[in-house]
Order: C-alpha cells, then structure tokens, then sequence
C-alpha cells in the first residue's frame, strides 16, 4: 500500500464514528496519517411553483462551528485512542461523493461508514457506492464488529480487477497476522439443464488448475501466510456473503468502465456493500 494517507469520510454518525476507528487501527499498522473530512453540501429550498429565480442558500457561521467542533473531537478521541497516528481535518462546502473522488487520488485508502446522516434511513449510503465504483485508491465500507483474529477473504475470477484484490487481501492479511481464505465461483447451470445428470455441481481439475496456479504463486511470495483456496460452484455474491459471516475483511474487485457505465458497480459488489457481515474492501488499481 503506498504510503500516502487514509481518507475518513466523516460526520459524526455512529457508521462514521465506526469507519474512523477502522481507519486509525489501519493507520497505526501503516504508519500513515488520517485526515478526518467533512464534505457539507447545503441544499438550497425553493417553492415548486416558484418562477422567481433564487440565489443559492449557505449555511451560516453557526453551522460551520458546529462542524469544525465535529471535526475537533473527532481528531481529540483519536489522540487518545491512537498516540502515535497523526491526524487533521478538512471541510468544504461540496458534495461528498465528489470530494472524496477528487481527493482518492492522492490517498492509500477511503475509509466510510455503511451508512451516514440520510434522509432515508436503513439505505446503503449513495456516497458509498459512487466512491466505490469511482475511487482512485481501495475504498473500505466498514460493517460489523468481526473478531481480530478472523480470516480475510477474497473473491477472484479471471478479471484484472480481481488480481488487485487478491493483491491488496494478501497484504492486508499480513499486516493483520491473520488467515486469508482465497474464493473462485462458478456459476451454477441454471434452466432447461439444471436438473440434467451432466450436472455435477462440482469444479474439475483443468478448470480450477489456473486458479491453483495463482494461488500458488503467492503462497511462494509469503510462505508464512496460511492460504485457503476454495473453487465452488456457486453465484459469487451469495458466496463471499456466506463467507463474509466468519471474516473480518471482505476484499472484491470493481469492474467500473468510466463515468457512465462506472456509476453501476458490479453486480456482487454491490450486493456485499448492502449485505456483507464484515467490513468490505472495493479494490482499485492504478489508473
């Protein structure tokens, strides 16, 4: 992981108050600092009927103190959780999901809470999902409160993507001294041939046989990591959700194509950032 910074979407919510101890734990292994950011983006209110235009409304004085004394205890508790982590904040009057795109850039990691302060509740967070399709850098939506010494697991196919985050698992599990349980799906026949007796339900050997091989190629670089690799048939979502339930790291890779077609992230993982048990990791390479 370079050594920049991590990125704590901040705004006093308890999810936000859950990504930024996550963030410090990570900072405090890394060695890198932690910049606290609050992105306040203030709606401007106008009748439906109205056909008068109206200058945009900003928060006064009062709001931004209030924000700024967020930030100023948030940086305070994590003095003294975290001595040795240096820490600053940011705010700026701007949208979230931008701000934090713009800034990934420049970041080893954007760290967010599942869910922050929405006018719709029990909702997968908007801001969460456009970083994770359009970050610069790993983007991590924490979720529960796994043991420590749980494995991290990763869910690989044959993309680009998914090289990166196997990369970025195995570093992970390094750093943390834990297990990594490596998952290759395939998709179970479905339809007109589901119940056919060709249809084992089972991975053979030449199919699974590069999966074995990369495994095996990373169990070399680091032969001290205790590596799983599990081939199954199965969809990959419900997979990696199962398996999300004994970890404490869940690691995906993303497949964005750009600003259009890059605002629908992948399907899985969309689905593991809504219904993962542990925290999440998108992983994004150089681009």
């Amino acid at each position: 992981m370079t050594a920049q910074r991590i990125i704590v979407g901040y705004d006093r919510s308890p999810d936000a108050k859950a990504a930024a101890r996550w963030a410090l734990d990570e900072a405090r292994r890394t060695g890198v600092p932690v910049e606290f950011l609050y992105a306040f983006e203030w709606p401007a209110w106008l009748p439906a009927t109205s056909t008068v235009p109206a200058p945009s409304v900003w928060p006064d004085g009062e709001t931004d103190r209030a924000i700024h004394g967020a930030l100023n205890e948030a940086v305070a508790l994590a003095k003294q959780s975290h001595p040795s982590v240096p820490t600053h904040i940011t705010f700026v009057h701007n949208s979230a999901a931008l701000e934090l795109i713009g800034r990934s850039a420049h970041a080893s990691l954007v760290v967010l809470g599942c869910r922050g302060h929405s006018a719709v509740t029990g909702l997968l967070g908007s801001v969460s999902v456009a970083v994770s399709a359009h970050a610069k850098c790993p983007v991590v939506v924490v979720r529960g409160e796994p043991a420590v010494d749980a494995p991290v697991v990763v869910g690989v196919d044959d993309s680009a993507s998914a090289q990166v985050a196997l990369a970025f698992a195995v570093e992970e599990a390094v750093a943390r001294n834990v297990a990594l349980r490596v998952i290759r799906t395939w998709p179970p026949v479905t339809g007109i041939w589901e119940e056919s007796p060709m249809v084992t339900r089972t991975v053979s050997e030449q199919e699974r046989q590069p999966f074995d091989e990369l495994v095996a190629g990373w169990r070399q670089k680091h032969p001290q990591l205790a590596i799983t690799a599990e081939a199954v048939v199965e969809h990959p979502a419900a997979a990696l959700a199962e398996a999300s339930k004994d970890a404490q790291l869940l690691v995906v890779g993303t497949r964005g194509h750009g600003a259009v077609v890059g605002m629908m992230l992948g399907s899985v993982s969309q689905h593991l950032l809504r219904h993962s048990a542990c925290t999440v990791a998108v992983a994004h390479g150089t681009k």
